[in-house]
């Protein structure tokens, strides 16, 4: 009877574990579809007013009012493209923004990755407190400085130009300073060793060694800048608003609401056709960069 016992038993704990499984299957698969659900109609609720704004930008002026509104019109417009990059020298716009964002970028990757490795390499008093010092600046919001800073750009003389724009990105980002950083603690120091122990200095370690290295951190700095740049509106407003042919993308696309012509109500067509163009630039760079985008968020998560 022992043995039969035994085996009994046992069946029931294969039986019972058969079942467990079973309901964690259940419950995983469950989860699954709850969480795919949940990022579809998050998916759906991001792509509605993007769907809208394609919709209206291939409409008459006269349907843009219609309801309920008609997603798919009939008759598409595509001259309004047309008129969008006619109607307002909408390329010098996108040359004065492309500058705008590239001087940033190229001045925000090189201040921000020598005051990052300066906090994550070099031993110093005080480092610790700097550093939170520095990243409490981010608390700080931009419009409690904004007066400030134009009435010192206006005694420079600085205003009407690109200057105030483009000069405090060489001086860094508490952010980005902040995402370089926890990347650069991520790199082993027996590489940095090596390179002093034949011969090479700090700044040959950051620009040979640290530097590329740190490609999917960069990346996502570059194009996190390319992004706040190129959709900036308050700075171009503030500092542009004298010299219409200096004005960015973001400025001009501004300037679209409330122009009017003979027809009912402002030009909403023509200024959803110009919104459009201007989405493609920031679009192709986070599909090209994708991958180092997401490298970069997986790894500066890393080690703090």
């Amino acid at each position: 009877m022992l043995p039969v016992e035994h085996k009994n038993q046992r069946t029931a704990r294969a039986s019972g574990l058969a079942s467990w499984l079973r309901r964690k299957s259940v419950r995983r698969a469950a989860g699954n579809a709850l969480s795919y659900v949940l990022l579809t109609a998050g998916a759906i609720a991001i792509l509605i007013p993007l769907a809208w704004m394609l919709s209206t930008s291939l409409k008459r002026q006269i349907d843009v009012f219609i309801f309920p509104p008609e997603w798919i019109p009939p008759h598409p417009q595509w001259s309004n493209y047309l008129t969008a990059l006619t109607y307002m020298p909408f390329p010098r716009y996108f040359a004065n923004t492309a500058f705008i964002a590239g001087v940033c970028i190229v001045g925000e990757l090189i201040s921000c990755s020598l005051v990052a490795y300066g906090f994550a390499r070099r031993r110093a008093p005080l480092r610790d407190a700097l550093f939170v010092l520095v990243l409490s600046t981010m608390m700080l919001p931009g419009q409690v400085t904004l007066i400030p800073l134009f009435i010192l750009f206006r005694r420079l003389g600085w205003t009407d130009t690109f200057l105030p724009l483009t000069v405090p990105a060489l001086f860094g980002s508490p952010f980005f300073i902040f995402l370089i950083r926890q990347f650069f603690l991520t790199i082993s120091r027996d590489l940095e060793d090596a390179a002093r122990i034949d011969g090479a200095g700090s700044l040959q370690i950051l620009v040979r060694i640290i530097m590329p290295m740190a490609t999917p951190a960069l990346a996502t700095v570059a194009i996190f800048s390319f992004l706040f740049h190129w959709n900036d509106l308050m700075g171009p407003l503030v500092y542009l608003s004298g010299s219409p042919e200096k004005r960015t993308v973001a400025l001009a696309l501004a300037f679209f609401i409330g122009l009017s012509t003979a027809g009912p109500g402002p030009l909403l067509h023509v200024l959803m056709a110009a919104s459009v163009v201007s989405l493609v630039p920031p679009l192709l760079v986070f599909v090209v960069a994708q991958r180092r985008f997401v490298q970069g968020f997986v790894f500066t998560g890393v080690k703090g």
